[in-house]
């Protein structure tokens, strides 16, 4: 038996040990078939805790070479590494603002929240991601097909204002961008105050005729008129001739671009894409009431005139917050909303832009 046994033993054999280093147990086990012959087999298991340490040692060295790559770019190509840095800081800042967008979404899903009572910020970044997502649609379309992404690098980088979104503009680009989107908006001013006065002429009442063609004088010679003689002719945008049901096809075309809104569509289209811009500039209008003027900060300010048709840029932000406390004490008087209601609201109340914007006008 013990012969036996001692024969056994030289021709199966097994070995089993095990050595740790730095977090990794190996366990090394050799199985002998024969005298002769040996198959040695490795098995390697690591703790969570070093998966995880091995995971932040990729990130680390990933992050290392991105930094030593932005350092290369912005010594060899300042002007390459400007447009890198803007575009990466800008899918950032739209994956967040997806991001925020989603949250807002779910909340009001949740507790059965409507639009028009969300907070101020909450509508105004809904309303921003919209029109955002709007504008980069047919740039995502273009890059459907095949090799055509290249296509459109060069069209974002020879048109900039027009194809791309302002996340991906640099803080030049946007304040100069925003001041020629102005310009183009008043270039349609003196067009909307003719409109306004050509239509004033076929109001049946005597009174109300005298009041908006003595308003349009006011404003084309530079003077500023009081809200008390805008309210007194808010009637007539509720009717005959000036309601957006009667007003011609061409007075809303003239429209579109003050609130950067194509006039390219059928005269029905517009009309309710008006109606619906002028509903949503309503219900933020009052949400900021709720809000509270002194709670938003300078760029929050000026983004909001801007909204409303301002050139805040080249004023001074108390000068805004008197402009804009201004419109929202005559919104707080709109018990119903036309279309024409909101631009007749700012036309006539831009107190410290008029001389300019007849002389762009004209």
């Amino acid at each position: 038996m013990a012969l036996f046994c001692a024969a056994v033993g030289r021709r199966f054999s097994l070995d089993l040990y095990g050595i740790r280093t730095n977090g990794v147990t190996v366990i090394h086990s050799s199985f002998t078939a024969t005298s002769g012959a040996r198959l040695p087999l490795y098995r390697h298991y690591s703790s969570p805790k070093s998966r995880l340490g091995i995971g932040l040692q990729i990130v680390s060295r990933l992050q290392g070479a991105n930094a030593k790559y932005e350092l290369f770019l912005q010594r060899y190509f300042p002007r390459f590494y400007v447009l890198y840095h803007t575009f990466t800081k800008g899918i950032q800042l739209l994956f967040q603002d997806a991001k925020e967008v989603t949250v807002i979404r779910t909340r009001m899903l949740n507790n059965s929240v409507e639009v028009q009572d969300l907070p101020y910020r909450d509508m105004e970044k809904l309303r921003q991601f919209r029109r955002d997502m709007i504008k980069a649609i047919p740039l995502l379309l273009i890059s459907i097909p095949p090799f055509a992404n290249y296509l459109v690098f060069v069209l974002m980088y020879l048109f900039p204002r027009q194809l791309l979104i302002r996340h991906f503009w640099t803080p030049q680009q946007q304040t100069e961008f925003q001041g020629l989107n102005h310009s183009h908006r008043a270039q349609h001013h003196w067009a909307v105050l003719k409109g306004l006065e050509s239509a004033g002429s076929h109001v049946k009442d005597g009174r109300l005729k005298i009041s908006l063609l003595d308003l349009c004088n006011k404003v084309q010679s530079g003077v500023h008129p009081n809200i008390s003689d805008i309210q007194a002719i808010r009637g007539l945008f509720s009717g005959a001739p000036l309601s957006i049901k009667r007003i011609n096809a061409n007075q809303m075309r003239q429209l579109c671009p003050l609130f950067f809104l194509t006039p390219r569509l059928p005269t029905p289209m517009i009309g309710t894409r008006l109606n619906s811009h002028a509903i949503e500039l309503l219900q933020l209008d009052r949400a900021l009431s709720r809000h509270g003027l002194h709670q938003l900060d300078d760029s929050e300010l000026r983004q909001a005139c801007y909204v409303r048709g301002l050139d805040s840029g080249s004023l001074s932000i108390n000068q805004c917050r008197e402009w804009l406390s201004q419109w929202l004490q005559f919104s707080s008087h709109l018990k119903g909303i036309k279309c024409f209601h909101l631009p007749i609201a700012w036309s006539v109340q831009l107190k410290y832009l008029w001389g300019r914007v007849i002389c762009l006008s004209s």
